[in-house]
């Protein structure tokens, strides 16, 4: 599923116009984007939780050159599902429950 993809099933699902989805979608990036930015956490009950990872700085090598490189510590955006999401994927998969 894209963004237009997800942005009609909003629509569908919540009686909205395309446009008014297509914001609240945007809205919802921009609002994670800028919480994960400040190092803060979002978590969305049953669904899941957006957080900050610290990638420590780490040596390399260049797949072209085979030279020793050195990889610059960085921040990365991470996602945990939570327990309904997890639920709902393997049940839709036809996984046998625990």
């Amino acid at each position: 599923m894209n963004k237009t993809e997800l942005i009609e099933a909003l629509a569908a699902k919540c009686d909205f116009t395309k446009a008014a989805a297509g914001r609240a979608v945007d809205g919802l990036t921009e609002i994670i984007t800028e919480a994960l930015s400040k190092n803060d956490t979002v978590g969305i009950l049953g669904f899941g939780t957006f957080a900050v990872s610290q990638r420590a700085a780490r040596a390399g090598r260049n797949p072209k050159t085979g030279e020793a490189i050195k990889i610059a510590a960085s921040k990365t955006p991470k996602f945990s599902a939570g327990s309904k999401l997890k639920a709902a994927v393997n049940t839709k998969t036809g996984a046998k429950k625990k």
